[in-house]
């Protein structure tokens, strides 16, 4: 067991020092992470020179960041990235100076890949680059992150600026993970009926048909229909799984041409239940994501040019973007997107007070707060109607399937009797 010194950084931002006791200085951050510290120097206390101790880690550091880029391959968790964003920004709120806070970040991060892109990053920092370039550099921050991280360096509120951003991938992870998490009930219900009719169709029915066929008894017509598709599906399953695949790769290019795109993103919205669903999804990320933007200090045209890719629909992106021209001819936000019609009136009349009252970006806020509460009450309405609708829809096929497989077994019993 060794004795380390330590200095760090609490959540709360206030500054920490100390000794801690473990088995190695890797023990020793694990246990300091634990205690909620995020440390910015570890050295063993017998060292004389804490200085050139520090070096040598840094030194450390910055091998190993070369060695992971190397071998570090993948995308980075959205969680991962919260969390370090949150932990560079406590850091840097706490007043410790940009790289030292990287350097602390680098020791924190367990994500082999995300260790490495910070390590890259501090060294491009600690060369003399902005942070916003050195994001820029490593590919591995969308320009969402490093729009807002200059905003933050051009204004003096870098640290602010972080803790916006960790809000922000919090909270669109949280609603993303309530939307996975409403649905896998039935996801499981439905692969449920296919293994069930699977195993009647393949097992059972064949069995009983046969011993049917041996005795010269004719088959009921549910009997014959439901073994004649399971046999088309037997013998001619490459036939569908290439047609299947083939009209796939073809809706996908389809949506890869300007055209497509938007032709498809127009037919979701369209959509009896899920077109609303999705539109308020859209307007969600949107308002959610401008917000932020303009919170951070980026310009209204440059806020609009980013937040539309967010959207994720060519549609409101469109419109988005047509708004962006209309502002930099001096037409207010608010009137473009009420001219698109893509916009609930909800949505455009909040924008203009908040252009009026000068807060838009805490008006758009509350739009945000108030579609992520839709969404998530229409994805547990639909949810809702949705469990007993597949449950009905795996009795009846069942029920179907065991009728064609009893009238052959009764019709057996009958023959046997006679």
């Amino acid at each position: 067991m060794a004795i380390y010194a330590y200095k760090g950084v609490h959540a709360d931002g206030k500054s920490a020092k100390g000794s801690v006791t473990a088995d190695s200085a890797r023990a020793a951050r694990a246990k300091m992470r634990s205690q909620g510290v995020i440390l910015t120097e570890l050295v063993e206390a017998t060292e004389g020179a804490r200085g050139a101790a520090r070096e040598e880690s840094d030194a450390e550091e910055s091998r190993l960041a070369r060695a992971l880029s190397l071998v570090s391959v993948g995308r980075i968790p959205p969680m991962e990235n919260a969390i370090a964003t949150r932990q560079l920004s406590t850091l840097v709120l706490a007043g410790i100076p940009l790289v030292e806070s990287l350097g602390a970040l680098v020791q924190q991060v367990e994500h082999a890949k995300l260790r490495s892109t910070f390590a890259q990053v501090r060294e491009r920092v600690n060369e003399g680059s902005s942070l916003a370039d050195a994001l820029t550099a490593t590919r591995q921050f969308d320009n969402l992150y490093v729009s807002m991280v200059r905003a933050g360096e051009a204004s003096g509120a870098l640290g602010t600026v972080l803790a916006r951003v960790a809000d922000y991938q919090e909270d669109q992870l949280r609603l993303s993970n309530k939307v996975l998490s409403i649905m896998l009930y039935p996801a499981i219900m439905l692969g449920f009926s296919v293994l069930v009719i699977g195993a009647l169709v393949t097992f059972v029915l064949p069995q009983i048909t046969s011993l049917l066929a041996d005795m010269n008894q004719a088959l009921p017509l549910p009997t014959r229909i439901i073994l004649g598709t399971s046999a088309f599906l037997r013998g001619w399953w490459w036939a569908l799984a290439l047609a299947l695949a083939a009209g796939l790769l073809g809706l996908r290019a389809f949506r890869r041409t300007e055209r497509g795109r938007e032709a498809w993103d127009r037919f979701r919205l369209r959509l009896p239940v899920l077109g609303r669903l999705t539109r308020v999804l859209a307007i969600a990320r949107l308002t959610r994501t401008l917000s932020t933007l303009l919170a951070s200090g980026v310009g209204i045209v440059k806020s609009l040019d980013i937040a539309k890719h967010v959207a994720n629909n060519a549609v409101i992106a469109r419109a988005v973007d047509q708004a962006r021209t209309s502002i930099v001819e001096g037409t207010p936000l608010a009137v473009p997107l009420r001219a698109s019609g893509e916009f609930p009136a909800m949505v455009t009349t909040m924008i203009e007070v908040g252009e009026h009252s000068g807060e838009l970006e805490g008006m758009l806020g509350r739009v945000a707060d108030t579609y992520d509460e839709q969404v998530e009450n229409t994805i547990t309405r639909l949810t809702a109607l949705l469990e007993p609708a597949l449950i009905l829809v795996m009795v009846g096929i069942v029920l179907v399937i065991i009728l064609a497989t009893l009238q052959p077994l009764l019709q057996l019993t009958n023959s046997v009797t006679r």
